[in-house]
């Protein structure tokens, strides 16, 4: 007797071969949905009204676009099918980096799909046009071949992801009751490899700090005061290298973890890390030693020096900066506080004597890890595993941030994420892509998790 789970992939597969996915895909490249770039804020609703609100309600969605800020705009959408079913949360954002049309190989238009070999260029393929239609796609394969979930679902679509997200909090504050599910389910970021399905459980937090020594008003001749007043760029550099040391080892005490618990050790022990072609090399000095590069981006803290600035680079003049300014930005896993961070760092810089260095946050979010053991994340590891044959890669938290923190703090869901894009995707730069092998993975291992999930109850 066939099993019945085989045919739902089986139309997932239909759907990817017959076209059905990249033409709906390419519709929504095609919109410049660019939300850093101010010509562009009108279109963003009309994304979420003319785009994705008539798609969802094809799939039996009822939907809301709520707008909190003046660059938050987002669509709650929500299927019940059950009063005793689970509920997932899936999330995506709709809003993309400025399309930097001009700029790609080839002549290559960044709101049209392209396809090269295995790579299909286009703003948004990866970052996260590509990763919500993936899912968004698995549930109308499901209700397809089952023509139901067997679960309820909600959709949170935002257009401000690009911009730090501006409302996100608010919205599911405000919406919680709307917004109440038993665990978010979403796709950003990159998988460990293009071959090898991932799953991640939460977000390194960043802050994003500035660090400015003002030691006077204006510049003076290095001819006439050079060796009689203190220069603020080098007392900045100075200051800076007491952060980190020449290989990039994390000094600030406070800032460091104290240890890597077992679990996360367990769990990342057969994690390799490459970004794939054309992706710098890892550098096996560099960054806390005694660590697996794994764990030195996964489990450790990073402290990185974005900019630093004093004087003029382009047209050098003699004379001695008053002022200097560095922008950093601080990675860190679960177990600091990023509202600890400026006070933890200005006691640093005093100690060592730089207390003209002074210290203001810019913003920053927390550290957030769902724990391995979780129901939800064993369910998920099993289920990629059936359908793909392969063992997937759980990392504990994701490299970078995404605004997992909110649905941790205001929803109090559990996250699991599963990427549908790889690190060599150049998001955020011309020539975004993804791989067609891995969509289409992606499209078969949600369905399959959504026909699991559907089934358990």
């Amino acid at each position: 007797m066939a099993d019945p789970r085989d045919a739902a992939l089986a139309e997932a597969a239909r759907h990817w071969e017959s076209g059905e996915f990249l033409a709906a895909l390419a519709r929504r490249v095609a919109r410049h949905t660019e939300s850093p770039v101010p010509a562009s804020a009108g279109e963003m609703i009309p994304y979420l009204r003319e785009e994705m609100a008539p798609y969802l309600a094809g799939l039996g969605f009822s939907h809301r676009i709520v707008s909190n800020d003046p660059r938050g705009h987002f669509l709650i959408g929500t299927r019940h099918e059950g009063d005793g079913l689970p509920t997932v949360l899936i999330y995506g954002h709709g809003d993309v980096v400025p399309g930097m049309d001009g700029a790609w190989s080839e002549g290559r238009d960044p709101w049209t799909i392209t396809p090269a070999g295995d790579r299909l260029y286009g703003r948004g393929m990866a970052d996260n046009k590509g990763q919500h239609s993936v899912n968004l796609a698995a549930l109308e394969c499901l209700l397809r071949a089952r023509g139901r979930l067997g679960f309820n679902a909600k959709i949170l679509l935002e257009m401000g992801e690009e911009l730090g997200s501006p409302g996100l909090r608010a919205i599911c504050r405000e919406e919680r009751a709307a917004l109440a599910a038993d665990v978010l389910i979403a796709s950003d970021g990159p998988r460990l490899s293009p071959e090898r399905p991932t799953v991640f459980l939460g977000s390194r937090g960043a802050v994003r700090l500035r660090l400015v020594a003002h030691l006077r008003e204006g510049a003076h001749h290095s001819g006439n005061w050079g060796g009689l007043i203190s220069n603020a760029a080098t007392v900045l550099a100075h200051a800076l290298a007491t952060l980190s040391d020449a290989h990039g080892k994390l000094l600030v005490d406070g800032l460091r973890p104290t240890a890597i618990p077992t679990e996360v050790r367990a769990a990342l022990a057969d994690v390799q890390v490459s970004g794939g072609a054309g992706a710098p090399a890892v550098e096996a000095d560099w960054g806390e030693p005694g660590l697996t590069p794994a764990e030195r981006v996964f489990a450790w803290n990073t402290l990185e020096i974005l900019a630093f600035s004093a004087g003029n680079i382009s047209r050098p003049a003699a004379a001695i900066p008053g002022t200097a300014e560095a922008s950093v930005m601080l990675r860190f896993v679960v177990g600091l506080d990023w509202h600890d961070v400026e006070s933890i760092l200005q006691r640093h810089l005093d100690a060592h004597g730089f207390p003209m260095v002074k210290v203001t946050v810019m913003d920053g979010g927390n550290a957030t890890r769902t724990g391995g053991d979780d129901p939800w994340v064993r369910r998920t590891l099993a289920s990629v595993q059936r359908t793909t044959g392969k063992k997937p890669a759980l990392l504990p938290n994701f490299g970078g941030t995404l605004p997992n923190d909110v649905f941790v703090e205001e929803l109090g869901l559990p996250t699991v994420w599963l990427p549908h894009s790889y690190p060599g995707c150049q998001q955020h730069a011309p020539d975004e892509h993804n791989l067609a092998p891995v969509l289409r993975e992606g499209l078969q291992m949600m369905t399959g998790l959504f026909w699991d999930i559907g089934a358990a109850t």
